[in-house]
């Protein structure tokens, strides 16, 4: 044989080779590179996937919160109102129920005044009438029968005259 038969079956099994060793590339790529793949790029898929639908939530949360807070600020505007209404109304009633207890009061503290008053006129009437009463018994013993039918004229001469006007 000669020595291109070798060096043309030295080409084909160069060829061979190259072709052999191609398949197994091809093989070891679909059989474990490939499948290796497509699981990692299904994994970050579903891991995107996840976090779209996290993000999703999140967006729907601060959405509902947003929501919450604007009912919230409702609420305390409403709560505020009916405080300020509840004090108002509270502080009208303290005031009507201070202003009766003051009348109250001072129409107790009048009577009681007028009571005292009348205490003091009788005790000084009392006091006067005794005073007089022991003048006139003073007096009595001064008046003889002409002056006291005097006195008895004139008394009655002053009733007349009252009589009269």
């Amino acid at each position: 044989m000669s020595q291109a038969f070798y060096v043309s079956l030295a080409e084909w099994s160069q060829v061979a080779a190259s072709v052999l060793f191609i398949g197994i590339l091809v093989f070891i790529w679909r059989r474990f590179i490939s499948p290796g793949i497509v699981r990692s790029q299904e994994r970050k898929n579903a891991e995107l996937a996840d976090a779209e639908r996290r993000r999703d939530d999140a967006k729907a949360d601060i959405e509902n919160a947003r929501h919450e807070v604007s009912a919230t600020d409702g609420e305390i505007s409403a709560i505020t109102a009916r405080g300020e209404t509840d004090a108002r109304h509270l502080h009208d009633r303290m005031l009507a129920t201070a202003t009766a207890d003051g009348r109250r009061l001072v129409s107790n503290a009048e009577g009681e005044l007028e009571r005292g008053r009348y205490a003091a006129r009788e005790r000084l009437r009392e006091d006067l009438v005794a005073k007089a009463l022991d003048i006139a018994r003073g007096a009595a013993t001064y008046i003889n029968d002409g002056t006291n039918r005097r006195l008895i004229e004139e008394a009655v001469d002053a009733v007349d005259r009252q009589k009269t006007v």
